[in-house]
């Protein structure tokens, strides 16, 4: 997992370069790495640290800044959660010195405290009231301008709910799995098909495989102390122990 985060399989050489060298301090390499970007927003792939060195260089030089940029970069970052991309790229922001003033409002102060409640939401594996909020009137703005050239975004928050499905249940009700993937009916069983559970009709329960997260296994630590040792550790005690005083 953390192979892949370093070094996701599907990045192109050129950007293995520029990330892996001084070349990713370079303002001239902004355009290409802007570019890779919106390759994984158009094919459902992810590179966090080829972003991160985005946010990097709009740290460093401020005339680079582009709040399209920032704002699909906090996209990819949040569908996955649990890990810490989002929180990274925060983190540069608040370093981020003020832009120079524009004639175009810059559209990132109104929509960064939503994507940070959206992220804390999935964080929290509140997934219902993700939902609930990201198909709000309050997010309008968000979905009709960013998530929707984002391929694939709403699947991917599926998987973040999946992945927490996984490590804590052994059977879930379809009702509220459906509440958790914000889907239902035909759409429900297809995806369920898909992942591999088993959905049982008459009861409605749908059945988690076993992992090593959902199965709960005792574990029994033995220690074996030989005389031998414990005389070295009772004559080590003596040893360094204070000497009494006696009373006055």
């Amino acid at each position: 997992m953390a192979t892949n985060w370093s070094s996701p399989p599907t990045r192109p050489p050129l950007i293995e370069t520029l990330v892996s060298g001084v070349d990713r301090y370079n303002p001239s390499n902004v355009s290409i790495l802007e570019d890779y970007l919106y390759h994984q927003i158009r094919s459902e792939e992810y590179d966090c640290l080829a972003n991160l060195a985005i946010l990097k260089l709009y740290q460093f030089n401020p005339d680079l800044y582009n709040p399209d940029v920032v704002i699909n970069i906090l996209i990819k970052a949040l569908t996955s959660s649990p890990f810490p991309d989002f929180n990274l790229c925060i983190s540069l922001l608040d370093e981020r010195p003020a832009p120079p003033p524009s004639d175009e409002p810059d559209p990132l102060p109104q929509l960064l405290p939503l994507l940070t409640q959206l992220h804390a939401l999935l964080h929290q594996c509140r997934f219902p009231a993700f939902w609930a909020l990201y198909r709000s009137d309050a997010v309008e703005n968000l979905r009709d301008n960013y998530t929707i050239e984002c391929v694939g975004f709403e699947d991917a928050v599926r998987e973040v709910a999946v992945r927490a499905v996984k490590a804590a249940f052994t059977s879930i009700g379809s009702e509220r799995l459906g509440t958790y993937l914000d889907l239902s009916g035909d759409d429900l069983k297809a995806y369920v098909e898909k992942l591999g559970w088993t959905l049982n009709a008459d009861t409605g329960v749908v059945s988690v495989p076993p992992n090593p997260d959902n199965q709960i296994e005792s574990t029994v630590v033995q220690e074996n102390i030989e005389l031998s040792q414990l005389t070295k550790v009772i004559a080590h005690a003596a040893q360094t122990s204070l000497p009494v005083v006696p009373a006055v």
